[in-house]
């Protein structure tokens, strides 16, 4: 058993949606640091050049806004003009809408269920080929979806069609695994909780706060997000499928309060 290279991502080439900042930032900080090639994606095409500076020459921006299938077809393109075959796709693109039951506007709901579940699986069916190209019995490529505690309990926010979005993706998850894996192409989920971003301001504004809330007394870090997405695209995590891997220190498997804010 090689231990030390259980976890290594050397060779590899993972595409992360919303690869800009927050937790699809700190994915693919964690997969370049692991020897990935990477490529973010973003529809801010400034944001997504930003962040391929920052870590270094094997960080490639490729923007593009995937709230559409036309664009998960264009992204996909854009990435077989360089590439032949994808090793990781991490799709990590999504969106938030919190609004009173009575005024939530049907905008609210299409924005957010077209990016945080359509989006994953045409994006998927897109870049499918690729996948195919990459996978062997022996080094399935690999497909991990972020999710959300919020698919798995509910919270106190008013946020309808994300904590929806969240629990359809968990299960697509489950049905997009039990059908890629014929192609030795193992689909997972990651669930996160409270880790700071411009998504989840109140951990990122009121950290010490929210801390006192959680199993853990911290909120999440880099490195924990990281840590559990490289466990997941690597050697380590090639018989994990259909599984979600909930990070979240504790808030829904380790809880004895009825409700804690993410």
């Amino acid at each position: 058993m090689d231990v030390n290279s259980l976890f290594r991502l050397d060779g590899k080439i993972a595409l992360v949606t919303g690869g800009s900042r927050g937790i699809g930032r700190m994915i693919a900080e964690g997969f370049v640091a692991s020897g990935a090639k990477v490529y973010v994606s973003s529809r801010k095409a400034e944001a997504c050049q930003e962040t391929a500076d920052e870590l270094g020459e094997n960080c490639i921006a490729l923007p593009q806004d995937v709230s559409t299938v036309e664009g998960c077809k264009a992204l996909a393109a854009q990435l077989a003009e360089r590439e032949d075959e994808l090793d990781i796709l991490v799709n990590n693109a999504g969106a938030a809408w919190g609004e009173p039951f009575d005024s939530f506007p049907e905008s609210g709901w299409d924005k957010v269920m077209d990016l945080n579940v359509k989006s994953p699986f045409f994006l998927t069916q897109a870049l499918h080929g690729m996948l195919k190209a990459a996978a062997s019995e022996d080094r399935p490529a690999k497909v991990i979806n972020i999710t959300s505690i919020d698919g798995q309990r509910v919270n106190p926010w008013e946020t309808y069609s994300y904590q929806a979005s969240k629990a359809a993706l968990i299960h697509l998850t489950r049905r997009m695994a039990a059908r890629l894996i014929e192609d030795q192409i193992v689909v997972s989920s990651l669930a996160p909780g409270a880790f700071p971003s411009n998504m989840n301001k109140v951990a990122r504004d009121h950290g010490d706060q929210v801390a006192k809330r959680l199993p853990a007394g911290r909120v999440g870090q880099d490195e924990d997000m990281a840590g559990a997405a490289i466990y997941l695209a690597s050697r380590a995590g090639d018989y994990v499928v259909g599984e979600t891997l909930t990070v979240d220190g504790g808030v829904v498997n380790a809880n004895l309060t009825s409700s804690i804010d993410s």
